[in-house]
């Protein structure tokens, strides 16, 4: 990341909105806001195939789901949060990834300005891609700053978006139960 052009377009926001960026409790905002961009937008030009990549061989094709995994995440129409919880399942097909690897996969998508739409399938994708497993579905629901604090302001509402690969395309009894299991 560009430091310097972030704190540049920081300093021009203020001044476009009508701000002294120069007065006391705003001298050190563009820095403060360069820093966090480091953090918030670390899944940039990351791959979860270096979480992905690390496999355990199993003998059973039971679902593995990990769920409520927390995240935040950034709407690219007007930059601002998104934040929620991710819910992933799959049913291996003789590999198995530790289970903090889901997370970090959702972490690596999340970490980057986007749509809720594109993250859920990123997410899908890359256990497809590395993983190879019989199914997959990833289910995310979030809250959108876009909608709560600017525009419709409904606060509380939620967005469910979800992506299925594999026998959860084709086996009804699979979503059934992976919603079962995310609600328990």
């Amino acid at each position: 990341m560009d430091q310097e052009k972030i704190k540049e377009a920081v300093r021009l926001f203020l001044e476009g909105i009508g701000e002294d960026p120069a007065r006391e409790g705003l001298i050190e905002t563009p820095d403060r806001v360069a820093r966090m961009c480091e953090e918030i937008y670390s899944g940039l030009g990351k791959d979860a195939e270096a979480h992905l990549c690390k496999q355990f061989t199993v003998d059973h094709n039971e679902i593995v789901l990990v769920k409520d995994i927390t995240f935040y995440s950034t709407c690219e129409h007007h930059l601002l949060p998104f934040y929620g919880k991710a819910h992933i399942a799959y049913i291996p097909d003789g590999k198995v990834v530790g289970l903090s690897k889901l997370a970090r996969t959702v972490e690596v998508y999340a970490r980057r300005p986007q749509i809720q739409e594109q993250l859920t399938v990123q997410i899908a994708d890359a256990l497809e891609t590395y993983l190879h497993p019989l199914g997959i579905m990833v289910m995310i629901e979030a809250e959108h700053m876009c909608m709560t604090m600017r525009g419709i302001k409904k606060p509380g509402s939620q967005t469910v978006t979800y992506a299925t690969r594999g026998c959860f395309c084709n086996q009804t009894d699979k979503p059934k139960m992976f919603m079962e299991m995310v609600r328990l």
